[in-house]
């Protein structure tokens, strides 16, 4: 890809087209086929039946309102504290545009099966690098360490940047062709698979080297990005923004659909949160932080009283929407707060923290997804359908890449059995075709790395019900 293609953020002034380029990638975005596939991949619960349940199109949708939410306020603050003079009411409605995009685009790389298609994918690599034949050695062998870095810590995050900037192939091989403030507030964490250092028990730790940001097949377009943007290997300050609402939006969501899955009710939330209350208190956390969840603890008990003199059908739902929503707002406003105080470190790339860490909102958001973790990440169905999960992976990682290993070689048709080459053929033609762009001229070494990478690019693009029902086809079970 040629980094000069990727559009700068700019407003034309000859066209008639009276859009700016972010709500030109607004529109790219929600008319592609990577983001409609979205509504089949699992947030949390996977391959669920219920329309309340949300999936990773409603999670993004949930995400991107949230960043245009954090964008307008900390913009909106920004001028009202004359922090920049060149701040201005359109610089506030592009900073809405980048975050409520990015918002959209933030999970677009997810493999189907949740976060534990990520674990798949790491976990498969990690056990078959070193094992599966290669010309006179292994698959491993051939490799360098950041291009078997890159599948060992393999990420959805950093798979989105090649979603959007190679494998939706319509026009050329420029992918979407985004604006770089939006491909720099995608990319949280702005380092190399061999890059990666984060030690929890480091107080100097940096969140941006939490996990790897780029693929080495990527880092062209990487470097372009971060030139662009002037970022020089930190985070672009929107990210934080963006990340913020994520979390805010997982946090309290989990807890709802637990709810509606009868995995919580509120006399457990309303336990748990006591029982985290007075742990802070022996901590003795900060007094802002005890008066915060206690506030939050009474407005739950305030719904779920409302919810019985109403008398509503199913009270614990209704209480618990309705409590997530004020939730959310406090979260929305801490995050904002937090980006304020921090404004300085966060502007010139040394503020290394999430917005939430160490806010009120955050000992909150922290201790709901403690409980989501523990009733609902837990449940027996989603183990099942987890071990179900790693079935697939197993088996389709194992066809694809055993199938691509020689293609494209001198040795494809010594080593290429008949069920190799219709394994190929059934990868989509748009991703034969990106491989090929960007195969040209380029070593084995890199060609077989690339090929790996066509393995991981068509199984995580498979939506949840395809991968299951490739899976079920290719074993014959009726």
């Amino acid at each position: 890809m040629c980094p000069d293609r990727i559009r700068q953020v700019s407003r034309s002034a000859t066209s008639s087209d009276m859009r700016s380029e972010f709500e030109k990638d607004y529109q790219r975005i929600i008319s592609s086929a990577s983001f409609r596939r979205l509504q089949d991949k699992t947030q949390v619960f996977p391959l669920d039946k219920s329309d309340f349940i949300r999936t990773r199109l409603t999670h993004s949708l949930e995400v991107a309102n949230f960043a245009r939410s954090i964008g307008r306020m900390i913009s909106t603050r920004i001028i009202d504290e004359l922090r920049d003079p060149e701040f201005d009411d359109r610089m506030r409605n592009d900073v809405c545009a980048v975050l409520e995009c990015a918002g959209l685009l933030h999970d677009i790389g997810n493999p189907p099966f949740g976060h534990f298609g990520e674990d798949a994918i790491r976990d498969w690599f990690a056990r078959n690098l070193d094992e599966i034949d290669y010309m006179d050695g292994k698959l491993g062998d051939v490799l360098t360490l950041q291009q078997r870095e890159d599948f060992c810590h393999f990420e959805g995050n950093t798979q989105a940047l090649r979603v959007v900037s190679r494998l939706h192939f319509i026009v050329d091989e420029n992918g979407m062709n985004l604006t770089k403030a939006l491909l720099a507030t995608i990319m949280k964490y702005p380092c190399s698979s061999v890059e990666i250092k984060y030690d929890k028990k480091d107080p100097e730790r940096d969140i941006a080297r939490k996990k790897m940001g780029y693929f080495a097949a990527d880092k062209e377009i990487f470097d372009s990005v971060q030139s662009g943007c002037g970022t020089a290997g930190r985070r672009h300050p929107l990210a934080f923004a963006l990340e913020a609402a994520d979390d805010i939006a997982y946090r309290t969501a989990d807890i709802e659909d637990a709810v509606k899955k009868r995995l919580l009710n509120c006399a457990i939330i309303h336990k748990e949160l006591e029982t985290a209350i007075d742990e802070a208190v022996k901590q003795k956390r900060p007094d802002n932080v005890i008066t915060e969840a206690k506030d939050m603890l009474k407005k739950l008990d305030y719904y779920i009283q409302k919810a019985e003199d109403i008398n509503f059908e199913d009270k614990d739902l209704y209480a618990i929407q309705n409590w997530v929503v004020r939730v959310q707002g406090r979260l929305l406003i801490c995050a904002v707060d937090s980006f304020m105080n921090n404004y300085d470190l966060i502007m010139v790339g040394e503020y290394k923290r999430e917005l939430l860490a160490g806010t009120p909102g955050g000992f909150i958001a922290d201790t709901l997804g403690d409980i989501a973790y523990r009733y609902a990440f837990t449940c027996a169905p989603i183990l099942k359908l987890e071990v179900a999960a790693d079935a697939i992976f197993d088996f389709l990682l194992e066809r694809f890449v055993m199938a691509l290993r020689y293609y494209d070689t001198d040795e494809w048709e010594m080593h290429a059995c008949a069920v190799d080459r219709k394994m190929v053929e059934l990868i989509s033609s748009t991703f034969m075709h990106v491989y090929e762009i960007h195969s040209r001229g380029k070593s084995e070494n890199e060609k077989l790395y690339l090929r790996l990478l066509l393995a991981t690019d068509y199984v995580s693009g498979m939506t949840d019900s395809y991968a299951k029902r490739l899976y079920r086809e290719l074993k014959g079970i009726d």
